[in-house]
Formats: structure tokens, C-alpha cells, sequence
């Protein structure tokens, strides 16, 4: 893919970030209700990148985690993932508990004794890759943008490391690499796909919870999910448009 930049000084993104931040304030205040986005689906034919989460089988293994880790380049320090798990666990007085060591690596330990407990499940997180993504949008230098497949990139080669588009994930899936100094985070393997492989997490799944394809495919495994199940996204009010879907969502998830 093509793109176009420009070099840009520190005193040119300060500059920017100004024109930026108080255009944002004046569109804000004109029509609160109304925003740009950086992106639409397309109207053209072409792959279009969704991905789903089949909750009931999810055995929180972490070993998309880990391959993750060793495929992508992640650093090994905790707090540090492209991809992570979740364990909540719902108690009998509906106290909601979150929890994952190491981003579920290091395994589980239930503090909540079995007849106190409601529920309890597993949930992964990763990009949501939405259609409308905040991180996108505020990226001063154009180092994050989306792929004409509708996955969320980041060019490392432009990144200044500011961390804007950090702040705006509301799903809190970028981090500043601490020996690069720029944001990496989840493309799906995009190096695989191109090749026609398949995602190293994907692949690494022992239950088949994750699923992934194109979604202008009605035939495509993503498509058929989500037909065949009651399928939700996280945090739908911010209408971020977001490609991520889990089946059977409950709604202590966040």
C-alpha cells in the first residue's frame, strides 16, 4: 500500500497538535454530536477484516499470548501485549472481580471460594480494529492508519512515540515499545496475511474461540459466526464501529 507522508519537525507537530486540538474544541462546540471519523467501510468489493470470540471456548490457556509474544517481537516484560486474557469472575452478591497475571500467562488463582461464586469466564482482548478508530484520528504525523482491509496499522518508521493514539484506544490495546520507542500493537499478523497465512494467535488456539475472515464474504467463517450467534461488541455507545465480536456477551464485561 502506498502512502504518501511528510517529514514533520518536532516544532511542526506542536504546531499541529495545537491546530489540532483547538479544531476539535470548535467542532465540539458547533455540533457536539457530530464527528469525522478516519475512515468508512468501503463501498467497493474487496476484503473487509473481522474477527470473532466464541467465549464458551475459551479455557483461558494464554497460548495465543504467548505465540503472539514470540512471533510479533513483544517485549517479555509484563504489561506488554498485543493480545491478552481476561478471567472475571461474578460473585453471589454481584461483585465483579477482573484478573489477568501477566496477561493470563502466568495463569489463574480464584481468591473467591466455589460457593460464592456466581459465574466466572474468560475473555480475550485485542484490537477491535474498528471501522471508526479513535487511535487513528489523532495521530499527528499519519504513522497510525488503516489498511484497505480495515486493519489498524501502525508505521513505526513515522511514529514520534507520543502516545496520543495510546491515550485514545478506548480498548487499551497500544503501548509504547520501551526499547523502540514507538507504539506497537495487534495487526493481526498483517506480515501473515499477506503471505495467506493465518494469524499466529489463531493458529495457536487449541479450542477454535477464535475466529476471523472477511466480513463482505457472507460465506467466510467471521460471517457465519456472527449469523449463527448473539454476537456484541465492547463499549458499542463509543460508536467506534468495531470489528471484534463475542458471542453471549455478558454485560459485566468491559
Amino acid at each position: 500500500m502506498a502512502i504518501k507522508k511528510e517529514d514533520f519537525s518536532r516544532r511542526d507537530f506542536i504546531k499541529n497538535s495545537s491546530i489540532f486540538a483547538g479544531g476539535i474544541v470548535m467542532v465540539s462546540l458547533l455540533n457536539p454530536l457530530k464527528m469525522v471519523y478516519a475512515t468508512k467501510k468501503p463501498h467497493a468489493k474487496g476484503k473487509w477484516y473481522g474477527i470473532g470470540m466464541d467465549l464458551e471456548k475459551c479455557i483461558g490457556c494464554a497460548s495465543c499470548v504467548r505465540t503472539c509474544k514470540v512471533e510479533n517481537d513483544v517485549p517479555d516484560e509484563p504489561f506488554f501485549f498485543r493480545n491478552w486474557v481476561e478471567q472475571y469472575t461474578i460473585t453471589n452478591d454481584d461483585e465483579i472481580l477482573v484478573s489477568s497475571p501477566n496477561g493470563g500467562m502466568d495463569g489463574y488463582t480464584q481468591p473467591v471460594p466455589d460457593d460464592q461464586i456466581y459465574k466466572t469466564f474468560f475473555v480475550p482482548k485485542m484490537c477491535n480494529h474498528c471501522a471508526k478508530s479513535p487511535c487513528t484520528q489523532v495521530c499527528p504525523v499519519g504513522a497510525s492508519f488503516d489498511s484497505p482491509e480495515g486493519i489498524a496499522l501502525v508505521d513505526q518508521s513515522y511514529c514520534i512515540g507520543c502516545g496520543y493514539c495510546v491515550q485514545a484506544c478506548p480498548y487499551g490495546c497500544r503501548y509504547v515499545d520501551p526499547a523502540k520507542g514507538v507504539v506497537d500493537k495487534c495487526t493481526l499478523c498483517y506480515h501473515r496475511l499477506t503471505k495467506g497465512l493465518d494469524p499466529a494467535c489463531m493458529m495457536a488456539c487449541p479450542t477454535g474461540t477464535r475466529i476471523y475472515g472477511d466480513l463482505n464474504d457472507k460465506s467466510s467463517a467471521i460471517s457465519q459466526f456472527i449469523k449463527d450467534n448473539n454476537c456484541a461488541v465492547l463499549k458499542p455507545q463509543l460508536n467506534t464501529e468495531s470489528k471484534l465480536f463475542y458471542n453471549d456477551l455478558s454485560q459485566e464485561v468491559h
